[in-house]
């Protein structure tokens, strides 16, 4: 036990020794900042590092090593390396250094400094004490952190001095960074159809006419200037940046900027779609000349660059544009389709607010008119077009749709709703050419107007009515087309019948045709022999009329003579008919004489018989002889009578034969 008391004792003394003597030994992964207790050059006012001997922390560090310092006049405190991860960034608060301006808010990078590694460089040559605008990017560094508060992600490495409020501001500084994400650099990936919108936080001042940051820096050949995107704060202030929003965006890389110098914000890209062109509104740039020409009196168009509505517009494609220095408003190069149907809206939806244009005609109707426009804006007129009235949806509102509607009130006055009707598309193509006119004079190319049919409102159904009586009317008169039609389809039908009966009898209409020939030819054969036998038969007649006549003749004077020769024509008469009947009662077999005659007495001339007596007076009487009339008068009256009766029968049927023969007519 005494030996063991004896070897901690001489290790005792020996520290103790060593601690008077003074030798401090820092492991090669420890710095180690310096206080000296005190000095015969005095203490510090109010600065905290001793950059000439004095009292107070010293701008040098002990790195690692045996170093020998009396504890009488020097303490060391050991500190660790500060270590920031690859990708990543840490942030500098100087405790010590020139205060910053007015308006400042972060010191100005010292380049002597060596990155916040040289204490005495950077307070020599004007180091500010606050937030930094320099930024350590990855690597181990030994920094004094009795003048250097260093903030990463994970740690904030300084020597505590004992001020609460110190404390309070680191850990406020610490928040803001995690909050803005200060501590990794801005990655803007092309995928994401990005752009960084970058506001300065340091810097003078805008201009009061200024909204935003104009652009500057940006000359990579110019390197005083050349800030590259805002990684290098002070050249970017050196080339006369301001605070504030900044024109200039970030598009696809890595930035390592200083948060506490600048923030982003991140916003799409502008996309101007095929179809389309971006007509550019810039809030910011110079006063251009106007180049809409001096018969435009709707405002100016200047050059790219200026402020004001650009001459050019863009053409489709993706643009890192500053929303916040302007913007682009799109306008439709294709066609564009309005129409006056509620309801309804076309693919561009300028004409979501229309409806049907309320007509009173000229017949005190007021029907609803349905319509629809395409028009058309040349990419180079788009510029003047969105001068002119801001965007495409207030032209429509403010000035095509009362144009168009007062247009077809004052057409609607002149018709009937029949003519409304029936003169449709008379209407629409005037129309056309008329409101081309009103369209051009707003920069637009009219395509076409289209008219719908009209409509009346839903408790009004005489409009109705009316259609529905044309309606009728054209059925009717259809009707009457599709009857004609058909009877002309029968009368075809009817033909194509008999062609194709006519074809199917052909064999038999040829052979009757060669029959009617045949016929015919006989018939002519048949009729030559008819007029020859005619002659023939005409002659024969002819020589038997001439005999008969001769005969005839003959007779008469025979039966002349015989009148003569019996005493008168009434014995004659009496013969003949007495023959007749005689032949008749024998043919009968009637028994005319009575078995038992009844005679009367009476006169002598009264006896005979009855019978006879009352047949004499019978045919007495029907032939109308007279008995008591003189037989010469009698036989002289029927000789005549007889004579007359052949010389007739002759003359008539043969007299032309007789005189064509010469033949003298018997008188």
């Amino acid at each position: 036990m005494a030996i063991l008391f004896i070897i901690l004792g001489g290790f005792l003394v020996l520290g103790i020794l060593f601690w008077m003597i003074g030798v401090r030994v820092i492991p090669n992964d420890k710095i180690a900042v310096v206080e000296k207790w005190w000095s015969p050059k005095g203490a510090l006012d109010e600065k905290i590092i001793a950059l000439n001997g004095e009292a107070g922390y010293q701008p040098e560090l002990l790195r690692g090593g045996i170093h020998i310092l009396s504890p009488l006049m020097y303490k060391v405190h050991k500190c660790s390396l500060v270590t920031i991860p690859q990708g990543e960034i840490a942030y500098v608060f100087a405790r010590d250094g020139k205060p910053l301006d007015p308006t400042q808010t972060l010191g100005e990078v010292i380049v002597e400094g060596n990155n916040f590694q040289n204490v005495r460089g950077f307070l020599n040559h004007g180091g500010q004490k606050g937030p930094q605008r320099g930024i350590v990017r990855e690597g181990t560094y030994a920094f004094n952190l009795a003048q250097f508060i260093i903030i990463t992600n994970h740690k904030t490495y300084y020597l505590p001095l004992g001020s609460k409020s110190e404390e309070g501001s680191i850990e406020n500084m610490a928040k803001i960074l995690k909050e803005r994400n200060g501590f990794t650099p801005i990655v803007i990936k092309g995928s994401d159809d990005e752009v960084g919108i970058v506001t300065v936080h340091d810097g003078p001042s805008l201009n009061k006419n200024d909204i935003i940051a104009p652009t500057v820096g940006d000359d990579a050949s110019n390197n005083m200037t050349y800030h590259n995107n805002f990684q290098d704060s002070e050249k970017f202030l050196k080339a006369g940046g301001f605070r504030g929003r900044q024109h200039q965006v970030l598009v696809e890389g890595t930035y390592f900027i200083n948060r506490l110098f600048a923030t982003v914000q991140f916003i799409e890209k502008t996309i101007v779609d095929v179809g389309f062109v971006g007509v550019v509104v810039s809030y910011i740039g110079p006063r251009g000349e106007d180049s809409s020409g001096e018969g435009y009196k709707h405002g100016e168009l200047v050059k790219e660059g200026c402020r004001g509505v650009w001459n050019k517009p863009l053409m489709p494609g993706k643009y890192a544009f500053n929303t916040y220095s302007g913007k682009i408003v799109t306008v439709p190069t294709t066609n564009i389709i309005l129409k006056w149907i509620s309801n309804q809206s076309g693919t561009h939806s300028y004409d979501e607010n229309l409806k049907e244009v309320t007509l009173i005609t000229k017949d005190a109707f007021q029907p609803s008119l349905p319509l629809s426009v395409v028009l058309h804006i040349d990419y180079k007129k788009a510029p003047l077009v969105i001068q002119r009235f801001g965007d495409i949806k207030k032209l429509v509102d403010q000035t095509l749709d009362p144009m168009v509607s007062a247009y077809f009130k004052n057409i609607g006055q002149t018709k009937t709703l029949i003519q409304l009707i029936q003169d449709r598309s008379d209407i629409q193509e005037i129309s056309s050419e008329e409101m081309k006119v009103k369209f051009g004079h707003y920069n637009l190319d009219l395509e076409e107007v289209l008219i719908g049919t009209p409509s009346s409102s839903e408790n009004d159904n005489k409009i109705e009515d009316i259609l529905t009586q044309l309606r009728e009317r054209q059925i009717a008169l259809e009707r009457i087309e599709t009857y004609s039609q058909q009877e002309k389809a029968a009368v075809k039908e009817k033909e194509f019948r008999e062609a194709e009966s006519r074809a199917a009898q052909q064999q038999f209409l040829t052979e009757s045709e060669i029959n009617i020939e045949i016929q015919s030819n006989k018939g002519k054969a048949e009729y030559r022999r008819a007029l020859e036998e005619a002659s023939k038969i005409k002659a024969i007649a002819e020589a038997e009329a001439e005999k008969e006549a001769r005969i005839g003749v003959g007779k008469a004077i025979a039966v002349d003579e015989q009148v003569k020769a019996y005493g008168g024509p009434q014995y004659q008469v009496m013969q003949e008919i007495m023959s007749k009947f005689t032949q008749a009662i024998e043919k009968s077999q009637t028994k005319i004489v009575p078995e038992t005659l009844v005679t009367m007495g009476g006169a002598e001339g009264n006896s005979g018989n009855v019978f006879e007596m009352l047949m004499g007076m019978l045919i007495s009487e029907k032939l109308g002889v007279d008995f008591n009339k003189n037989s010469e008068e009698v036989k002289d009256d029927r000789a005549k009578k007889i004579k007359d009766s052949i010389l007739n029968s002759l003359n008539n049927e043969n007299k032309d034969d007789f005189k064509d023969d010469n033949t003298p007519i018997i008188e």
